[in-house]
């Protein structure tokens, strides 16, 4: 069976049955470690590890248990058996379904970290009833946990692919150009902007390719595929340092399988692929020697 979550907003009145518990430590996720084993704690409280969370936020159900996201002190000692991991390492190293809840997790502890406060008088928040949101007591101001759309773009052309290394990058590392969506923008219109900013081309047949969350803070990824139209690779030195046009049998480093962007080059890689073979074959079958 399909694993299958159900956001909620409002906790069980009692907490009397073990529950999925994704608790964070600043930015890295407190896992249980057993030899290479590394999984969510199923427990029924958080005093079960010995411990007390700074907030605390209920998400809902997984396959009909509980999952809470919480965040613990710093300075806290772990119990034993227990350690934390960030979650670009977590990925592949625990559930695909409770990593995607982790994801969901991290976005809403930033944001109740960072919101505390009304931005219109300064009065410290309350949580609202009925919704993820918080409110001010004093303005009656509502607070959501802010999603930050950005477009993530894959550019081809004559079967290469587009790939930049961002200097912000710490490794050797190329990937696909993206960028925040401006107020009063549609998503083309960001994503042939951001292209053009960047590496100075044009793009055109802009094709709607998928989505991802990523909490690092609080982004919304919208993939999307390109050809290119016209220019010269012009890079913007402030923000990038090379960019190339790159066979898929001759790529560089490229971004982990956690990412939108990794998913976007290998389907640019396994589409040549098929088109190379699919060429074969036809090549093969027009000179079968049996015919």
């Amino acid at each position: 069976m399909d694993d299958h979550f159900i956001s909620a907003i409002d906790p069980p009145q009692e907490k009397s049955e073990p529950a999925w518990w994704f608790v964070f430590i600043v930015h890295t996720l407190i896992v249980r470690e057993e030899g290479e084993a590394l999984s969510v704690p199923f427990i029924q409280d958080l005093s079960t590890l010995g411990l007390q969370p700074i907030r605390e936020w209920y998400l809902g159900t997984l396959n009909g248990h509980h999952c809470y996201c919480a965040e613990a002190s710093e300075n806290i000692s772990l119990p034993e058996g227990m350690v934390s991991y960030g979650l670009r390492y977590l990925y592949g190293r625990i559930e695909e379904s409770l990593h995607k809840i982790a994801m969901r997790s991290s976005h809403i502890i930033a944001w109740d970290r960072t919101d505390r406060y009304c931005s219109r008088c300064r009065t410290e928040m309350n949580r609202a009833k009925g919704m993820r949101a918080k409110e001010c007591p004093s303005c009656g101001f509502l607070s959501f946990p802010r999603i930050s759309p950005a477009v993530i773009v894959l550019i081809e052309r004559d079967k290469r692919v587009l790939l930049a290394r961002v200097k912000r990058f710490t490794a050797e590392l190329y990937s696909v150009l993206a960028g925040f969506v401006e107020p009063g923008e549609s998503l083309e219109e960001a994503a042939k902007r951001e292209i053009e900013e960047e590496v100075g081309i044009r793009i055109r047949n802009i094709r709607y390719f998928g989505s991802q969350p990523w909490p690092f803070p609080d982004s919304l990824m919208i993939g999307f595929t390109a050809e290119y139209e016209s220019g010269e690779i012009t890079i913007d030195e402030t923000e990038i340092s090379d960019a190339g046009w790159f066979d898929p049998d001759n790529l560089p480093t490229i971004p982990g399988k956690i990412s939108i962007a990794r998913q976007l080059i290998d389907w640019f890689v396994q589409a040549k692929l098929r088109e190379k073979n699919t060429a074969v074959s036809r090549k093969e079958k027009k000179y079968d020697p049996h015919e």
